[in-house]
């Protein structure tokens, strides 16, 4: 789980894929795959039901003085169950006007020009701020790396809160990933502001998305692994921090790093930032991520099992490894989805709260839905396992999604996503119990209800 890290119905995003040609046998396989799923509810009492979720359209609360957050680069939960989430308002561009252009206080009518929120934003269970921090300083104009984040990782990308509730940044336009304490004071760096890892035991210029110079060197990929044995990274996606003893040093709080819009690994580093090892590679092969940039991999999780997920967005696939490296399983997630054109269907994965961790939970901003994948049989199978549920479609209304991006969940099972480019927010989703049958897991519930017959709208 990503803490101390951390309305429509599936059909709708079969019927994207569908469209566009490249799943024509996925309603069939997902039909089955409900039918098996209420099976095995059906062979163990009903235990475990698919999760259903409700979205809540009250949460969080109205932002303070006129703030707008742009881009939800992460989302992650402590261990209280405050939500955090890092934002890019901040950043050069980070606005879209009006926003940081117009605004006005409704009661008064007064002239209130909107700002960008602080990067950092802490809100409580009932989606008040509890906190703010984050240093938004950008490098002026005429120096070396201007318009990029002076303090902060540049391209503010993932989150995770860990075991002692300190806070975990990366920056997918920057070659660092940053260890902040629970309020805000910066505790360590791993990896060196603007200067990434070349791949080859060398340094390039770590390139901003979208900025001039990209073309150079493909916005920082080097089509490369990654170099062994460096503190260097190249535009790092994601975190995760294990708890648990690291299965070769006996030390506990190892940093995993999903190294992947420039490099192409999940690097482990020690509690004090020193390099132990990595995993992965370039390629299609097992345990290969995709050459080029788009974050593969984009997301790293521990799980309860002990094993590390990677998202690969470029390949449709979460792959799998022991801690020590060693290649477990690729899980297909659904695919084809990247043939479109979408970044794929793998961007982010968490796991449901019980003690087996028995739903596996993969935000796919390919089809802009949030699957629930049942986590043994996904893990286990010797062919494609699809989804026992979802929910979510593309769109602007609450519990829709644009550009579904990386999500947590809180010790009570509700689960939080937030969503970049054109979405732009974090919404709330509601572990929904008590709904009958094969309701469940079949979309959104109504305020107060339950899906099913009615469509989950």
């Amino acid at each position: 789980m990503k803490h101390r890290r951390m309305a429509s119905a599936i059909p709708t995003g079969i019927a994207l894929a569908i469209a566009f040609g490249t799943l024509s046998a996925y309603a069939a396989s997902q039909h089955a795959a409900q039918n098996n799923a209420a099976a095995r509810n059906s062979a163990n009492g009903g235990s475990q039901p698919t999760p259903t979720f409700q979205v809540d359209p009250y949460w969080p609360k109205p932002l303070p003085d006129n703030w707008v957050t742009g881009e939800i680069g992460g989302t992650c939960v402590d261990s209280q169950d405050h939500v955090f989430v890092v934002t890019r308002g901040f950043q050069t561009g980070g606005l879209a006007s009006p926003e940081g252009v117009g605004g006005a206080d409704p009661k008064t009518g007064q002239f209130a020009k909107s700002k960008a929120s602080p990067p950092v934003i802490e809100f409580d269970q009932d989606g008040n701020v509890a906190n703010s921090w984050g240093d938004p300083s950008i490098v002026p104009a005429g120096q070396p790396h201007a318009g990029q984040n002076a303090v902060l990782p540049n391209g503010i990308h993932g989150c995770f809160v860990d075991y002692q509730d300190n806070v975990w940044i990366g920056g997918n336009g920057d070659g660092v990933v940053q260890k902040y304490s629970h309020d805000g004071t910066l505790l360590m760096t791993i990896g060196q502001k603007f200067t990434c890892d070349d791949g080859q035991g060398g340094t390039i210029p770590c390139v901003n998305p979208g900025s001039a110079g990209g073309a150079e060197n493909g916005f920082g990929n080097v089509g490369r692994t990654g170099t062994p044995n460096s503190p260097l990274l190249d535009l790092p996606a994601d975190i995760a921090v294990d708890p648990d003893p690291d299965p070769v040093t006996g030390q506990r709080g190892s940093v995993y790093i999903a190294d992947g819009y420039g490099n192409h690994r999940v690097v482990v580093f020690d509690a004090t930032g020193h390099y132990l090892r990595q995993m992965g590679g370039v390629g299609t092969g097992p345990g290969q991520f995709t050459s080029g940039d788009g974050g593969h991999p984009h997301c790293v999780v521990i799980g309860r099992d002990k094993l590390v997920y990677a998202c690969d967005r470029g390949q449709d696939r979460i792959n799998v490894f022991t801690r020590t490296g060693t290649f477990v399983k690729a899980i297909p997630i659904i695919p084809g989805t990247a043939a479109l054109g979408t970044a794929g269907s793998a961007w982010d994965v968490d796991f449901s709260t019980d003690a087996i961790q028995t739903f596996a939970y993969v935000s796919d901003g390919g089809n802009e839905v949030m699957w629930i994948f049942n986590h043994a049989d996904a893990l286990n199978g010797t062919s494609y396992v699809p989804p026992v549920g979802g929910f979510g479609r593309p769109g602007h209304m609450a519990g829709e999604f644009t550009f579904l991006h990386m999500m947590a969940i809180d010790s009570k099972g509700n689960l939080y996503a937030g969503e970049t480019i054109g979405g732009r927010r974090i919404q709330k989703f509601t572990k929904v119990s008590g709904c009958p049958g094969n309701s469940a897991g079949h979309g959104n519930a109504p305020p107060g209800g339950c899906p099913g017959n009615s469509g989950g709208h």
